[in-house]
């Protein structure tokens, strides 16, 4: 380390503690708080990004190894073909009192990729996406109640799991979430079961007979599904009478190009993208089968910026390039390096770690009863070797082979540190900042 010219970091930490007295919480996502990763010390803000490199506000450029755009940035950042395709779309005007004519070659192209499909509606952003969902369920078929699996966004609708009198989305999002602003008249509304236990479904709908509207699941997160599982699910559905949702926001177009339920052989009637499908642009997309869609005009669902044209432009651009180019390849093999890195610089170090099994959605845990104070350390010992790194890697088709070898070389480094202030004692003296606050917890394993 005395040789390693450490960054120097002012200006974005600066700029955050301004923030916060002007922006509640400082930012827009929870996840992109700097309190996630190192309070205090957090480079916070971009000045500009390419690829997998990030230059921070005081000139340092670092290689993101983390979240890359919360996973909506697959391609890279500042894609060439993407970001080609939405010049020459601003350039010809974003909005007019006509309609885009590409949001319908869009359509045509999501229900290519999705043959169950026959429909398709857009938001710009997930949440907003999933809440058509649930409206147009409850459209269709009448009712209120929802039973759901995973994390699904911030409005009402999900967040009323946490009105009675236990924490329901303690497993979901973060113990302890208060719903304060979301109607109590919504309480038992939301009824969550964890992913891979067919048993929480079946007691959720045998005591609310007639009662569902819908079933919303992430079909894969942290963990595959149990053989039968997604058969299952879609049968009680079946039966029941109830809207099947696939929420693909995250999954989406990181397994395969579409959805990740492409490769489990289990059809939904409704599945919700965001993210991914615009490389950063913001976008989302509902697809569905027609009579279930066509619930949309029976209730009211509008918005302006809805119709603006540089979203179903990114998409294009991505899809085709996704179609066109190895991507789902490279970012399998990609999160797949990373993970085997992870193991064996667990395993130099003596440290004990968990890691996730789906190879372009991937973290890592310390097994260990220090895990908070340790995962603080590796992100404050990555940043000072030119890494953004956290608990989580997202892989993008930018990433390549020199990417992760550089990375997986400072982690042996930095698990051999961490393992070694843990023996001492010493992590806590170790640390430059308090200890990152928690992020999401998912019912998804």
């Amino acid at each position: 380390m005395a040789d390693r010219k450490l960054p120097v970091l002012e200006k974005g930490p600066a700029l955050y503690r301004h923030a916060k007295t002007r922006i509640p919480g400082g930012t827009q996502l929870l996840s992109k708080r700097p309190e996630m990763f190192l309070p205090d010390r957090w480079p916070s803000y971009y000045a500009s990004c390419k690829g997998v490199e990030v230059t921070d506000l005081d000139g340092n450029t670092f290689t993101d190894m983390s979240i890359m755009g919360i996973g909506a940035c697959v391609l890279g950042y500042a894609d060439p073909d993407v970001d080609a395709a939405v010049i020459r779309a601003v350039q010809s005007g974003v909005a007019s009192t006509l309609n885009a004519p590409e949001e319908v070659e869009l359509a045509d192209l999501l229900c290519e990729l999705h043959p169950w499909a026959d429909k398709v509606r857009y938001a710009r952003g997930g949440g907003e996406i999933l809440s058509v969902a649930i409206r147009i369920a409850r459209a269709f078929t009448k009712r209120d109640k929802v039973a759901f699996s995973g994390y699904h966004g911030w409005t009402d609708w999900y967040l009323s799991a946490n009105l009675g009198e236990s924490n329901a989305l303690d497993g979901h999002l973060l113990p302890g979430l208060d719903p304060a602003g979301v109607p109590r008249s919504l309480r038992s509304t939301a009824l969550p079961f964890h992913y891979n236990r067919l048993d929480e479904l079946k007691a959720i709908v045998d005591a609310n007979k007639g009662e569902i509207a819908a079933i919303i699941m992430e079909p894969g997160r942290d963990e595959p599904p149990q053989v039968g599982y997604m058969e299952a699910v879609r049968q009680i559905a079946t039966d029941i009478g109830a809207v099947l949702i696939f929420d693909e926001v995250t999954t989406g177009f990181r397994m395969c190009t579409g959805g990740i339920h492409l490769t489990m052989g289990t059809e939904p009637d409704l599945a919700t993208f965001a993210k991914g499908m615009a490389n950063g642009y913001a976008m989302a997309a509902l697809v569905g089968r027609g009579d279930i869609m066509d619930a949309a005009q029976s209730t009211f669902i509008s918005s302006t910026n809805w119709t603006e044209r540089i979203g179903p432009t990114a998409a294009l651009a991505t899809i085709r390039k996704f179609q066109r180019e190895p991507v789902v390849e490279q970012l399998v093999k990609t999160g797949t390096s990373v993970v085997a890195g992870w193991r064996r610089a667990a395993e130099a170090a003596g440290l004990k770690v968990h890691t996730s099994k789906i190879p372009s959605l991937n973290h890592f845990r310390f097994e260990h009863p220090d895990e908070r104070q340790m995962m603080t350390l590796f992100s404050q010992l990555m940043l000072d070797r030119g890494f953004l790194a956290s608990a989580n890697f997202k892989p993008s088709y930018a990433h390549t082979s020199a990417h992760v070898d550089a990375y997986v070389a400072a982690t042996v480094e930095v698990f051999a540190q961490i393992a070694d202030g843990a023996k001492r004692g010493a992590l806590a003296s170790m640390l430059k900042q308090p200890i990152q606050g928690r992020g999401f917890y998912r019912l998804t394993s």
